[in-house]
């Protein structure tokens, strides 16, 4: 059985360190602010490796027409609030303006200094964009990072959502493999 139990522990720190290389997935639901109506999904995939984000948004039902859309961060209680722009200047590159509907995607470098709000580059440590980059996925794991789309009815913002990580198929499996580990261990104990 303790043969049994050190497999168990191998396989688990093997998982553990094959997961920590994968990208992160982050999701949202948009809900409109004050007295917009608007409504819309987005999907968002940090990729540690080739320092990018992915930005995949689709939304619907604006009462105005979109202006700028972009990353706000960070909030000082997760989930509620308003913070400043982070990701990007003005607006996201390509993001559809002038329409009440629409679908986005985009795949920002991270390492450029051009996808950060000089205010959010500058507030980094270092002030870079790799301090920038780590200060937006801090922000984004806190729950304190939100996507925004403003229209002319609502220069500050229409609707939004805030990022929430989506848990990955191999958490879950090591999750699972966890209990059955506690559970292996309280019946040696009764034994």
């Amino acid at each position: 059985m303790k043969k049994q139990l050190t497999m168990l522990g191998l396989a688990l720190l093997s998982g553990v360190s094959m997961l920590s290389a994968s990208p992160m997935k982050f999701h949202t639901v948009f809900a409109p602010e004050g007295a917009g109506t608007g409504s819309g999904t987005g999907y968002f995939e940090f990729d540690p490796d080739a320092n990018t984000l992915l930005i995949d948004v689709d939304f619907s039902g604006l009462n105005g027409i979109t202006t700028v859309a972009h990353i706000h961060c960070c909030v000082t209680t997760a989930g509620t609030g308003t913070a400043g722009v982070a990701v990007t200047p003005t607006t996201l590159p390509g993001f559809p303006m002038g329409v009440t509907s629409g679908s986005y995607m985009i795949t920002l470098d991270l390492t450029s200094t051009s996808t950060y709000t000089s205010g959010f580059l500058g507030g980094s440590s270092p002030a870079d964009p790799t301090g920038a980059e780590a200060r937006l996925l801090q922000g984004i794991l806190d729950g304190k990072a939100y996507f925004n789309i403003h229209t002319n009815l609502f220069p500050g913002g229409e609707i939004r959502g805030f990022l929430a990580p989506v848990p990955e198929p191999g958490t879950i499996l090591l999750t699972g493999l966890g209990f059955l580990g506690l559970l292996g261990m309280r019946r040696l104990r009764a034994r």
